[in-house]
């Protein structure tokens, strides 16, 4: 499904070259779990940034089911966006002028969900996380362990086929982080794939497999058995 080969993030200096990520080599099938992990710094985001089309490797080759995807127009990343993968972000990435209600449907729009059905489908969800009373919220009303279920719920609600989380529970105490892991789990077991950073050791064993980076290179690679 994917396909990362000799991928390489530099910036150059007037008198060096820094790398963030160094000669990456690294195949995902359809249907599994990742789990990344590392020290700050050591190229995490940026990997999962590049695999989600938010940002460009300096050189190497990405393909995307056996497409090459790094040329692609920008209309072309918004429609894998739109219809393909979605995104847990860190930093929440809400939409302040939107009740919670309203940034979680907004997916469901953009792919043309009947009414009925994303009222249900909000409903589920408000419900699963336990934020029916917040509904009408906007974000800055919000804890910032609540924006991160909203950013998670919207994240899911559209079932994409590729979910890249980005410390998807560094923001919630224990229970949340457990009953969102418990949720991936089951999006993974119905066939999502799903590509996780996390500093948490528990729940990067939720994945079936563990890349752990050092200095912008994968040390180690490993199947959980």
């Amino acid at each position: 499904m994917i396909q990362l080969s000799h991928i390489n993030k530099y910036y150059d200096s007037k008198f060096q070259r820094t790398y963030v990520l160094k000669d990456i080599m690294l195949d995902v099938k359809e249907g599994e779990f990742l789990s990344i992990m590392g020290p700050s710094g050591s190229g995490k985001s940026t990997l999962l940034n590049i695999i989600g089309l938010l940002d460009a490797p300096s050189d190497g080759k990405y393909e995307l089911f056996d497409k090459s995807v790094l040329e692609l127009k920008e209309k072309a990343k918004v429609d894998y966006h739109r219809n393909f993968m979605s995104f847990i972000f860190q930093a929440y990435h809400l939409i302040e002028e939107m009740t919670v209600y309203e940034n979680i449907e907004t997916p469901l729009i953009y792919k043309g969900v009947k009414s009925r059905d994303r009222q249900a489908m909000v409903a589920d969800l408000l419900d699963r996380f336990n934020m029916v009373a917040k509904k009408d919220l906007f974000p800055q009303q919000l804890s910032g362990g609540q924006q991160q279920l909203v950013g998670i719920a919207r994240a899911i609600i559209s079932k994409p086929k590729l979910l890249l989380a980005d410390e998807p529970t560094g923001n919630l105490h224990t229970t949340q982080g457990e009953m969102i892991m418990e949720t991936l789990k089951e999006l993974n077991k119905e066939g999502m794939t799903i590509i996780q950073v996390t500093h948490n050791e528990r729940f990067a064993g939720y994945g079936k497999r563990i890349i752990r980076l050092e200095d912008g290179n994968i040390r180690s690679n490993n199947i959980i058995l």
